[in-house]
């Protein structure tokens, strides 16, 4: 699941949930997010932080590496070492988030009654986050292994590329701050 649709699940449970605070004046509640309001999220500190740091990993999974083999000169260990390390975690993967769209579509379909029982949402939303939890450290790990398959040279490529990445990113949003209509 990539960074966006991470955003969007989370947008998904969060709004909603925010504006059920109990105790508040409806003025005083969050109102739900309108179209184009989903990139505000991307400014705010937490993923500021962390989004580089993701970002910087995922240039390390195996089908990263595999897709630039010959911009990084694989040789044919790599390629075998990288290709069944991509299909181990592929699996993982693609069972922890077949685990979570399951608890996501219990969730939605919890949230569309007509008084929705918060006690089960926090369940499904609970074990949706785990499973996606479990499908992201498998991707971490993943990553991390593949990053010793390769030798200084090339982690020093894929580190140019993340360093120039880097700076696209914050040139970005600098020019397009969250919450400006572009």
């Amino acid at each position: 699941m990539n960074c966006k649709s991470w955003m969007a699940v989370i947008a998904f449970v969060a709004v909603p949930l925010a504006a059920q605070q109990p105790g508040k004046p409806d003025s005083m509640r969050r109102p739900m997010m309108g179209p184009g309001q989903m990139g505000q999220m991307m400014g705010e500190p937490m993923m500021q932080q962390m989004g580089p740091a993701m970002m910087k990993m995922m240039l390390y999974t195996p089908q990263h590496l595999l897709a630039r083999k010959e911009a990084l000169g694989l040789t044919a260990d790599q390629v075998g070492k990288l290709t069944a390390l991509r299909d181990a975690t592929k699996t993982v993967h693609d069972a922890a988030m077949a685990e979570a769209q399951t608890h996501l579509k219990e969730m939605e379909r919890t949230a569309d009654a007509a008084a929705p029982d918060t006690s089960a949402l926090k369940v499904h939303f609970q074990a949706a986050h785990a499973a996606m939890g479990k499908g992201h450290w498998a991707m971490l790990v993943s990553a991390a292994q593949a990053r010793a398959v390769l030798t200084d040279a090339q982690r020093t490529k894929v580190q140019v590329w993340a360093d120039s990445m880097q700076a696209w990113m914050q040139q970005h949003r600098q020019m397009m701050p969250p919450g400006r209509p572009h």
